[in-house]
């Protein structure tokens, strides 16, 4: 009997895909589109020469009552008569197309590793190649166009178990992940459509899943001005301003008392002044929560009500499916409040081409199934595994480890067996091999590797493996330990009471480092911070790498980095705090930092306590020089006519006054020098602070980032844009945004610049 492998499995899964698009092609009638001729295309929504304004409108127009409230649900229906088929919205797509009807499909790493690289380009890269296949599995009903991705909540708190999926803590980085992975994934414009369709969510101040006596249900998220404008919001602006997200979900917890899916004032800010185009879908139950949870409705159909007065267009269950009718009957809901929903809905699917006839036809039509796990893909998600692992310790440069002085090699931990490294939102990657199992690849016909698991698995509630380990150890030259957390420790509806390692993690690490020939090497997965601060100032611990959740490619990336093919690049995206942190209430949603109630703020902008590890913090196997170039500005001048203001003994202009923000942009140029044997990525971040420090402003910022790719002993020049009105600019504590006058520190390490802003 013939015994296939996993990965023999999946190409045999693939083949079949294949051969269903054939059969798929050949046989038109089989797959379910809308205005399938002959019968069905001649309405005029199916008329591709008139306006998505005009085909819309004539769509709902044909609509009976009871087929527009069947829209208001994810899981639409079908309308025969029309020849319209059923449609899901929900799809996801945070790292890659995750359904339950796709064999496979290329599995990147999970945001927060992604967002580690701090590349623009990759992260545009991976939107797109995402946006390939899931308009490919599309092509053959496996798929919808509707992603609902990506998360862009900010990572306030280090217990919360989705900040795995975020880009961080940073709204600046945040803020340009947003648009380059949503630019990639709709595909820009094509003839004014979308390739497919992007959400941003979750809308907003939604970081807290299940801690204390709180959900994500009925919280009630109490914000100030100022941390809306700084915090909350910058994300979700980009995400639509510079992104052209076409669908927005708001989240489900309140907002200053007002449920965010019933916030007028919330979704309004959108629509009318960020200029949002797209549909607004409540994130799932969300309109239930208004009522069932909140009580800010009397009534279910007062809850319907206000989310539709509010802004939203669909909801993610059936709460309006079930409930709009009675309050039409009521009179609390009216049908052109429908007519304005389905509007919206219809214009994001007609901009898709979903009413442009067979898909197989269309602009995409040649998309298929060999677009999905693409050595193309497969390998873009290889580089972003190798971009985003961060190498937190190095002592005696340890690493990289030469394969051809070593004998032996152990590798110690349950995680090392792992396969699946996706994180939250994974699907089934294309293949997927375990750390352990890269590492016997890699090292093969060089050394002998052996395995222990230590623990039984991630809790490690035992120590029941120890002397099998230690034993397996102490037999290696070199030990490999691989610990942290995974998706039984943190997830949706799954936040963190600690951040120390799980169980007798830490005490197996301490025996294996005790026991070893010579100090080993300590590999955390995971994507929430860890309270490690006992294994860093171990000497016995020589080296560690946080690898997150590197996806289907992240264990491959990870061998080719300890073994120096690789030089790493990631930095943290996230502060790592000590367990200590655990005594700030999770539910307090203040930035900034207060003294007087022992509050120490929150990320590295306003945090005034103690880090296991700070934001941006990285190391490389090379060392780096930085230079600022003579064609950075040294002044930059504001119009005479601008009226300056006196806070705090500081001028300053309000940004809502600037005639013309664009013209103050400039290029700050520097100059990098790789002082290392390894070429190798390297990422430049700028850094300002203020001329004085005011009143709730950062204690620094991140201005702008760039990733370049650096050779041995040779330097190279790249350029940072900075825009004063975004970058240099504060939050007031009205929420207006100020940008004080005076001399600006600018820094990439050490190196420092100064610039002088000033009205003349």
């Amino acid at each position: 009997m013939c015994k296939l492998s996993n990965n023999d499995c999946k190409l045999l899964c693939f083949i079949i895909l294949v051969l269903l698009f054939d059969h798929l092609t050949s046989e038109s009638d089989s797959l379910e589109f809308a205005c399938k001729p002959p019968r069905h295309s001649t309405y005029p929504f199916c008329n591709t020469s008139l306006t998505i304004s005009v085909r819309a409108q004539s769509l709902i127009s044909l609509l009976t009552l009871s087929e527009k409230l069947q829209r208001l649900t994810t899981n639409s229906s079908s309308i025969p008569r029309l020849g319209i088929p059923p449609y899901q919205w929900r799809n996801h797509a945070l790292h890659g197309v995750a359904a339950t009807t796709v064999a496979s499909a290329t599995s990147f790493p999970q945001v927060i590793l992604t967002a580690a690289s701090f590349n623009r380009t990759l992260w545009y890269l991976i939107g797109s190649a995402i946006g390939v296949e899931g308009r490919a599995l599309y092509n053959v009903g496996l798929a919808g166009l509707t992603f609902w991705s990506p998360n862009v909540n900010v990572f306030r708190d280090p217990r919360w178990g989705r900040g795995q999926e975020t880009p961080g803590e940073d709204p600046m980085v945040s803020s340009a992940y947003a648009s380059e992975f949503v630019r990639g994934l709709q595909g820009g414009p094509h003839d004014h459509g979308l390739f497919v369709s992007a959400c941003c969510k979750h809308f907003t101040a939604y970081d807290l899943d299940k801690w204390a006596n709180f959900t994500k249900y009925n919280f009630n998220a109490l914000v100030t001005e100022q941390d809306l404008e700084d915090t909350y919001l910058p994300p979700f602006r980009s995400c639509i301003q510079q992104g052209g997200a076409s669908c927005l979900m708001c989240s489900f917890n309140q907002v200053n008392g007002v449920p965010a899916c019933a916030n007028e004032d919330l979704l309004g800010l959108a629509r009318t002044k960020w200029g949002f185009q797209g549909y607004i879908t409540s994130d799932c139950d969300a309109v239930a929560t208004v009522y069932e949870y909140h009580k800010y409705a009397k009534s279910a159909e007062d809850a319907v009500a206000d989310v539709l007065r509010a802004g939203v267009d669909i909801n993610c269950g059936t709460y309006m499916l079930r409930h709009t009718q009675t309050a039409i009957k009521q009179g609390k809901v009216k049908e052109e409040e429908l007519d304005r929903a389905l509007f919206n809905l219809f214009s994001v699917q007609l901009r898709l081409g979903m009413f442009d006839g067979d898909p197989r036809k269309g602009q995409f039509g040649k998309l298929g199934p060999w677009n999905v796990c693409s050595t193309e893909h497969r390998t873009l998600a290889l580089e972003a595994a190798r971009q985003g692992i961060v190498l937190l310790k190095n002592e005696n440069k340890i690493l990289p480890l030469d394969r051809d002085f070593i004998t032996s090699l152990a590798v110690i931990g349950p995680m090392a067996t792992e396969t699946k490294l996706g994180g939250d939102y994974s699907g089934i990657g294309c293949s997927s091999r375990s750390i352990y199992e890269e590492l016997q690849e890699f090292t093969k016909g060089f050394l002998s590797i052996s395995y222990a698991s230590g623990c039984h698995d991630i809790a490690c509630q035992s120590v029941e493996g120890f002397n099998e380990a230690i034993e397996t150890a102490k037999e290696a030259d070199y030990v490999i330990i691989v610990a942290g957390i995974d998706t039984t420790q943190e997830g949706e509806d799954l936040d963190r009471d600690s951040l120390v390692l799980p169980g007798e993690q830490m005490a197996l690490i301490s025996a294996i480092a005790d026991a070893s020939k010579r100090p080993v090497i300590l590999v955390l997965t995971g994507g929430g911070p860890l309270d490690v601060l006992s294994a860093d100032r171990n000497p016995l611990i020589s080296s560690i790498l946080w690898v997150g959740y590197p996806g289907e490619a992240g264990a491959k990336a990870l061998a080719e980095i300890i073994f120096g093919l690789v030089n790493p690049a990631g930095r943290l995206p996230m502060t790592w705090y000590p367990e200590s942190f655990t005594n700030v209430p999770m539910s307090d949603m203040n930035m900034r930092a207060d003294p007087s109630r022992g509050y120490p703020g929150r990320t590295y902008r306003f945090y005034t306590g103690t880090r296991i590890y700070g934001f941006g913090h990285g190391l490389s196997y090379s060392a780096f020089s930085y230079k600022f170039l003579s064609s950075s500005p040294t002044k930059i001048s504001l119009h005479k006519s601008l009226k300056a203001e006196r806070l705090e003994g500081v001028d300053e202009v309000l940004v809502d006054d600037m005639q013309d923000c664009s013209k103050l942009r400039f290029g700050m140029q520097v100059s990098v020098m790789n002082l290392g044997d390894l070429d190798g990525r390297h990422v430049v971040m700028l850094f300002s602070r203020w001329p004085k420090v005011l009143q709730g402003s950062p204690t620094t910022q991140l201005v702008g980032f760039s990733s370049v790719h650096t050779v041995s002993y040779e330097s190279i020049e790249t350029s940072i844009l900075v825009d004063p009105c975004q970058h240099l600019s504060l939050a007031h504590e009205s929420g207006k945004r100020i940008l004080p006058l005076g001399s600006y520190t600018f820094s990439v390490g050490d190196t420092h610049h100064t610039l002088s802003l000033q009205i003349y």
